[in-house]
């Protein structure tokens, strides 16, 4: 497989994991503000680095059906949101491929 290196994100503002502070997210990959996860606020954003993909599953959230994976750091393996693989409902859609980071899961490296 080989070696894995952390990428490391150039932004004004970027968010990292609590535990480990490995970069995640920039603040510019933000898609929206006003989503919930299991601890509460939670962020949906365009593109994560650093993050490792659980096999996919199907839930039922409070916005309908989806098929999402968690997702985890991979520096520390901490469980820090979710992927959107599969929206079922068609005002959904715009969510398939997109990341969710838990607000309580981060902290802002820069």
């Amino acid at each position: 497989m080989g070696l894995v290196y952390n990428t490391y994100l150039n932004s004004d503002k970027i968010f990292g994991c609590k535990t480990c502070k490995t970069h995640l997210a920039s603040h510019d990959a933000i898609i929206s503000r006003s989503f919930r996860g299991q601890h509460g606020k939670a962020y949906l954003f365009n593109a994560v680095v650093n993050v490792s993909q659980g096999e996919a599953t199907e839930r039922n959230m409070t916005t309908g059906r989806h098929i999402v994976r968690d997702i985890s750091c991979w520096q520390c393996k901490d469980t820090v949101g979710w992927k959107y693989d599969k929206a079922y409902e068609a005002n959904e859609k715009y969510k398939e491929g997109k990341y969710i980071l838990e607000a309580e899961l981060l902290v802002q490296v820069f």
